[in-house]
């Protein structure tokens, strides 16, 4: 199929598809005009590609995933690779959130420090 057509069945743009492809995350067959050619196996990979996004991981990490055949996320055998990468996301992510709680904290206290000062005319 065309990269449009995987698009509208996908949802996907154009632009992210030719992404994906080009980090190796699809593999599509270039036509004699040098269009690209999907399989039907394409639209399944774009969306798992697009959940894991979704879950914080990069392109890179996806194409790490996709080593071995692509199943949806929650279909995967165990998997002590995958295991750690989301393991580490979430670390990731958790210390993220402690960051954003400090940095709510420290605003709070200006803007608390700001209003105190505030000269009434």
């Amino acid at each position: 199929m065309k990269i449009s057509e995987l698009s509208q069945l996908t949802r996907v743009s154009v632009r992210s598809i030719r992404h994906y492809d080009n980090k190796g995350l699809l593999n599509a067959v270039r036509m004699e005009n040098e269009y690209r050619d999907f399989d039907e196996s394409a639209v399944h990979k774009v969306k798992a590609i697009q959940l894991y996004l979704k879950l914080g991981l990069t392109t890179d990490e996806i194409g790490t995933l996709f080593k071995g055949e692509t199943a949806d996320p929650d279909e995967y055998e165990f998997c002590e690779e995958m295991l750690a990468t989301y393991q580490q996301k979430l670390s990731n992510v958790n210390h993220q959130i402690e960051a954003l709680h400090e940095l709510r904290s420290v605003l709070e206290r200006q803007i608390d420090i700001t209003k105190s000062k505030k000269i009434t005319v």
